[in-house]
């Protein structure tokens, strides 16, 4: 019935006719290709951390914008190191002997966004394509750039500068000597450093990034730079945590968009690389109710750094099942998602196109308009609190600013965790 409706409201001219059917066909994100022909930066939303269609369609944009437009690498929401892991496999340089152990890296809460199913098939795909003629003087490449591996990343640091210097890797393992108590969980080193139980690494870590500044061209060097940078923000960031107001998000946010100009000049002035992150990173928060609060938003970034070479292109579902957990650190499992509430983006999406749709904003003033006015947006991240979903997981967005273009997928399934 609801593709019959769909059907005759195109036909009729209606505003469905606005939006287009993703089928499955080769053919459906051809619109949105030829918006990525000038992008720099491609970031490419998620509602949830734990749907299989969003991983889905974003691999399948993904494999398009490496094939035929040529971009060089993809950075996902997740820590430097363990990503580090995957992307020396994928470029056939790793001692894994496939996708499922280099994903093993994974080892920190929550382990099921990356360790599942759907990125095994897309690293495995990826490995193939650097293994191609055409890939193999520059393989595409994997990144992290969020904060979440301080004691990693701490060893990496000593490890490299080891192999140069024993001085030096004895200096730097004394500085990150205070994280030694929390490596199990590392966001609890924030709680005691603030309320003064513990001693801050702040100083050790802030003189060990600023020992190996600038940013190095070496490889080498440049990944235990960005080791060193991502425990110095990590030590801020948890500190943050236990403090008031939004610093704690903003400083994220910093980070990882620091990480990615930073890559975009390594790769130099044709770099280009797709971005993998929750909506709340990847679209414009001065359209939401995030600014309200004063945060800031990685896909805001983009477009004030690179302007139309970024776009923003956002994830939406109605209903299904989602596979989250029930506080930070607790096992997860599959919930129901529930029907989104009356009045938020997602209903009307939901009343209004096919089952599976692109929406696509940028290039369309009547389209943007009619999406122009502020309302509920769902947002469901590691956690899923279903008893109160409007108080933990809605907040107000006026959808064509957030993004550039919208996927909207009306039900959709709960990832799979590799454990």
């Amino acid at each position: 019935m609801i593709r019959l409706a769909w059907l005759a409201a195109v036909l009729s001219g209606g505003s469905w006719a606005a939006s287009q059917p993703l089928t499955g066909a080769d053919s459906d994100y051809d619109a949105l290709l030829a918006m990525t022909a000038g992008a720099r930066v491609v970031m490419l939303g998620e509602a949830t951390h734990g749907s299989r269609e969003f991983y889905r369609e974003r691999v399948r944009i993904t494999r398009r914008l490496i094939e035929e437009q040529g971009f060089d690498a993809v950075v996902l929401e997740a820590p430097w190191e363990p990503v580090r892991r995957v992307d020396a496999y994928v470029r056939g340089v790793g001692r894994d002997a496939d996708a499922a152990a280099a994903l093993a890296g994974f080892i920190r809460f929550p382990r099921w966004t990356w360790r599942n199913s759907e990125v095994r098939g897309f690293v495995e795909e990826l490995r193939v394509l650097n293994q191609t003629p055409a890939r193999r003087g520059s393989p595409v490449r994997l990144y992290g750039m969020d904060v979440y591996s301080v004691p990693e990343s701490a060893d990496a640091v000593v490890y490299h500068l080891a192999r140069r210097s024993i001085a030096a890797a004895a200096a730097a393992r004394q500085r990150y000597l205070c994280f030694n108590d929390f490596l199990a969980e590392p966001s609890l080193y924030g709680r005691e450093a603030e309320a003064g139980r513990t001693r801050s690494c702040a100083a050790g870590a802030a003189a060990q990034l600023a020992e190996m500044e600038p940013a190095p061209t070496d490889e080498d060097d440049f990944a235990a730079w960005q080791s060193a940078r991502t425990v110095s923000a990590g030590e801020s960031y948890y500190r943050a945590l236990y403090r008031l107001g939004p610093p704690s998000w903003n400083l994220r946010e910093q980070h990882m968009a620091d990480t990615i100009v930073q890559l975009l000049e390594r790769l130099g002035p044709q770099g280009r690389v797709v971005v993998w992150g929750h909506n709340l990173h990847q679209g414009d928060a001065r359209a939401t109710s995030q600014a309200d609060a004063g945060e800031l938003s990685l896909g805001q970034m983009m477009r004030q750094r690179y302007g139309e070479a970024a776009l923003l292109v956002g994830f939406s579902t109605y209903r299904g099942r989602v596979r989250a957990a029930p506080d930070w650190g607790a096992p997860d499992r599959v919930w129901r998602l529930r029907p989104a509430l009356r009045g938020s983006w997602e209903q009307r999406l939901h009343g209004s196109g096919p089952p599976a749709a692109l929406w696509l904003f940028r290039g369309d003033p009547a389209l943007a308009a009619a999406f122009a006015e502020r309302r509920m947006q769902r947002a469901v991240g590691v956690i899923y609190l279903p008893h109160d979903e409007r108080g933990n997981h809605y907040y107000y967005a006026a959808l064509s600013g957030q993004f550039d273009a919208v996927i909207h997928i009306d039900v959709t399934r709960a990832l799979d965790s590799l454990r």
